[in-house]
């Protein structure tokens, strides 16, 4: 989980690792997914689901903040989060053509436990994110299906797979095959423990251009024909530390410094978005308040939580591509795994 403790492949951590990696340390987060795989039928894409707690979220939203570090991306729900700075759904990944399916579906997910959504409330804002796999799957196919989707909500739990699965079945990643990757980080803040996690979904970057703690791997040689980056990739950071909806957005600014890190030079073509959420900081969707309490970090002190983000969404890029193997997809486009690479 995340990178294993006997991992040939490594990168510099100052913070401790959560016990098991993931952004499930992060109490309450859960992450389902459905994997869609025909080599027959050139089928390589699926669904990744993340529940920022276990509760009603439309009643109990979390803070949240989002930067689009490159916006060629067709994502869904990003404009709430950035004028009410909240989440109110689960997270949906899937790939570009899926995105209509995953709304409808999450919209029925979300109706279904909540009878005032459309009539003596609001409606619901769903948070659906993709990245483009159609180097290796026949996206034109268009296979997610709603089913697929609540599928991965009802298989939500603490541990998940990572690599080629999920919606990252037919993702690529700087000449290799791409794909979910999970990492955590133990962050001390006034005598108590807490956690950030990040998963992503990895489809960004140039062939050649694969970076592992400061070392270039060429993986131009064996990658797909093309040279332009046109790929994409979905960040999600969470954590239990009390930050506020501004300091989330600065939070999720910092994915930025683990592309360059990894090799990205933020291409063009690529949809790069990152979304950061603090499962603490809970707006009611109802209240008998004017004025409701909630706790922020002081900003002199956010150094080591832009410093452990950094390094968790970092190692996060890399375990989506050691634990990704070797896909030959449609048109006969074969990507290989990094620990087949090598």
């Amino acid at each position: 989980m995340g990178l294993p403790r006997n991992c040939e492949i490594s990168i510099r951590s100052k913070f401790k690792k959560g016990g098991r990696n993931l952004i499930t340390d992060v109490p309450n987060v859960k992450v389902g997914q459905v994997t869609l795989k025909n080599e027959e039928k050139d089928i390589h894409t699926g669904v990744t689901a993340i529940l920022p707690h276990t509760g009603n979220l439309f009643r109990n939203k979390v803070m949240a903040g989002a930067s689009i570090i490159n916006g060629f991306g067709k994502s869904v729900g990003l404009v709430q989060i950035e004028e009410l700075g909240n989440i109110e759904t689960p997270i949906i990944m899937t790939n570009t053509f899926g995105v209509g399916t995953a709304i409808n579906a999450l919209t029925k997910y979300m109706l279904k436990d909540n009878e005032d959504i459309g009539t003596t409330t609001s409606t619901v804002n769903c948070l659906v994110t993709e990245c483009n796999d159609g180097e290796l799957n026949d996206i034109r196919g268009m296979h997610v299906t709603e089913e697929n989707v609540l599928k991965a909500l009802e298989n939500c739990g603490d541990v998940f797979e990572e690599g080629a699965v999920g919606a990252g079945t037919g993702m690529c990643c700087l000449g290799v095959k791409g794909g979910i990757g999970s990492a955590s980080r133990l962050v001390p803040c006034d005598g108590k423990g807490y956690t950030i996690g990040a998963i992503l979904m990895s489809n960004f970057g140039m062939p050649g251009n694969l970076m592992i703690d400061g070392r270039r791997i060429d993986t131009e040689n064996k990658a797909p024909k093309s040279k332009v980056e046109k790929g994409s990739t979905i960040i999600i950071i969470a954590t239990d530390i009390p930050l506020n909806e501004r300091q989330l957005k600065r939070v999720s600014k910092r994915a930025t410094v683990a592309l360059s890190r990894t090799g990205s030079f933020i291409g063009n073509g690529s949809g790069d978005i990152a979304i950061a959420f603090s499962n603490t900081n809970i707006v009611p969707h109802y209240s008998k308040k004017n004025i409701i309490e909630t706790k922020m970090f002081h900003d002199d002190a956010m150094d080591k939580v832009f410093e452990a983000t950094a390094e968790v969404v970092e190692e996060a890029i890399i375990s989506s591509i050691y634990h990704a193997e070797t896909v030959k997809g449609i048109r006969g486009n074969e990507v290989f795994g990094l620990r087949e690479f090598l």
